[in-house]
């Protein structure tokens, strides 16, 4: 499912057979009612071959794997054997946490403050130009910021921007709700009605 060494994911595509896309192609994550452990997420993310598709992951996929603690062998060319990645990229970011790096961190907009952060709190990305809107459930104080981040903040574990936006508005308590309102309106025909009614 995750890879680490190539930092993809792997989802079925109707049209390709498999796609392989990075966490900042997801579009949204949204926890699914039932089992606690694994948890399981609905991702809607953005394909290579231009349509959106929808796959299943697991919180241990989402928020451990990306730091190498999953499945996976490298060729260790001083040995020449193939060897667990596990072990290696876990050490590597057992001691980053233990220097007080995290591997993904956002700003806080109603804290003021940044905070370290799991890609399950994240719950809608958006591409802009050079850079993705993200907007993150906070675990500490449960209020929604949105940052502007490049996608290698989201993509790279321990890669930090050394600038984040910040969007300077206190969002309401439903605004998953709201947010999946005006994502089915801008699909629906009504929209599309109104918008000729404009014209």
């Amino acid at each position: 499912m995750y890879d680490a060494l190539t930092t993809h994911y792997s989802f079925p595509c109707p049209s390709r057979g498999e796609a392989n896309v990075r966490l900042s192609s997801f579009r949204t994550i949204e926890r699914l009612p039932g089992a606690t452990h694994p948890a399981v997420y609905c991702v809607l993310f953005e394909c290579r071959c231009g349509e959106e598709h929808l796959g299943l992951v697991s919180d241990d996929e989402l928020d451990w794997a990306p730091l190498g603690l999953g499945e996976g062998q490298f060729i260790n060319l001083m040995t020449a054997r193939l060897e667990p990645a596990a072990v290696e990229l876990g050490d590597l970011a057992a001691r980053q946490i233990q220097a007080g790096g995290w591997p993904w961190s956002f700003f806080c907009y109603p804290e003021g403050r940044p905070r370290p952060v799991f890609p399950s709190s994240f719950f809608v990305l958006t591409p802009g130009d050079a850079s993705l809107g993200l907007a993150v459930r906070c675990p500490v104080c449960t209020k929604i910021s949105v940052n502007l981040v490049s996608p290698e903040h989201v993509d790279l574990p321990f890669h930090n921007d050394a600038e984040v936006g910040v969007v300077p508005f206190l969002f309401p308590e439903d605004a998953e709700a709201i947010v999946s309102e005006f994502r089915s309106e801008l699909d629906s025909a009504s929209f599309d009605a109104r918008r000729l009614f404009l014209d």
